[in-house]
């Protein structure tokens, strides 16, 4: 029985020494790192991961791009221009203005009776038919289209000289310098007119032309071997007439109203029946008679009077034969020459 036990001691003692060689196992596992965890510390380290941001523009940024500057050169290129044509325009005087308005304006005002082809099929005449342009070209002004069936409305020759769109002020002024040139030719083609004649040719010494506030004055003087009028009467003598048939030829290429005035001199009649205010307005009616029998119309003209002897040429001597005279003034269409 006690070596039973004894046997029994002995593997619980056993026992317990293996035992304490397992419960010191763990602790010397702790002190020494164990093989396979070496490795896993000598391994790199894992890459991190690649984060790509995207921010999508909603416009809110869009001002501060570059389309403003191409809009910035535009506006600055525009002022540039603007401020060059200025200086342009006030450094031109007026003609060279007027010269310019009329190249920009049409030149041509063609009346189309029969474009919309009103006799049948093709009846009627194309607007690029040489035909349908009955009027030539002229650099005179603004001009319209009239369509068919307006010509009662066409405008006078008078609207048609004088481009639109400009101030009353400027109108008067531009109609002045085309009556002056008017006026300047005019003088020429009756000076050349007069002198080629044979008839007139010795009497353009009477005729004087005077540039004057209302317009160019025109006039036939007598002088002492020429005499207009029987004396006393509005009989007017053939050289006469013929020359003042001349005038007239002329007058009828201009649109100007027309201003007829008789003068004489200072010598009475004898017979109180008569008087020198009434002949010279008789003889100022004679002429407009004359005028209007060779194409000047009676609507051109503005005023027919005598002065009598009021407005002598030789007020020194009274009875001047030059003072015995008529006066025939072209008007400036405005009335009067505008102060330059």
């Amino acid at each position: 029985m006690a070596s039973v036990a004894s046997e029994a001691a002995a593997p619980a003692t056993a026992g317990a020494d293996s035992a304490e060689p397992n419960a010191a196992a763990p602790e010397a596992a702790a002190a020494a790192p164990a093989p396979a965890e070496q490795p896993a510390a000598e391994a790199p380290a894992p890459l991190q991961p690649i984060i790509i941001k995207k921010i999508i523009d909603d416009g809110h940024a869009g001002g501060h791009g570059g389309a403003w500057k191409i809009a910035l050169a535009d506006m600055m290129t525009a002022m540039m221009a603007f401020f060059l044509l200025m200086w342009l325009l006030g450094a031109a005087n007026a003609d060279q203005r007027k010269s310019i308005a009329e190249y920009f304006q049409p030149t041509n005002r063609p009346i189309v009776d029969n474009s919309g082809g009103s006799n049948g099929f093709f009846g009627g005449q194309s607007l690029i038919d040489p035909k349908a342009l009955p009027m030539t070209l002229t650099q005179t002004g603004i001009t319209q289209l009239t369509a068919p069936g307006t010509e009662e409305e066409q405008s006078t020759s008078e609207d048609q000289a004088l481009p639109q769109g400009l101030s009353e002020e400027e109108k008067k002024k531009i109609a002045a310098e085309q009556d002056e040139k008017n006026f300047e030719n005019l003088q020429d083609a009756l000076e050349k007119q007069i002198g080629a004649d044979q008839k007139t040719a010795e009497l353009l010494s009477v005729v004087k032309f005077v540039r004057e506030k209302e317009g160019l004055r025109i006039e036939i003087l007598d002088d002492a071997g020429f005499s207009m009028f029987g004396s006393g009467t509005n009989q007017i003598s053939n050289e006469a007439k013929a020359l003042i048939e001349k005038v007239g030829e002329s007058l009828k290429g201009v649109p100007n109203e027309i201003a007829v005035r008789g003068h004489t001199d200072n010598i009475q009649f004898k017979s109180s029946n008569n008087n020198n205010w009434s002949l010279s307005a008789n003889r100022a009616d004679t002429t407009r008679q004359i005028l209007n029998d060779i194409g000047v119309d009676n609507s051109r003209f503005s005023r027919i009077e005598g002065v009598a002897d009021s407005q002598p040429v030789n007020p020194l001597n009274p009875a001047d034969p030059r003072n015995r005279r008529i006066s025939i003034t072209v008007l400036y269409r405005d009335g009067e020459r505008p102060a330059k």
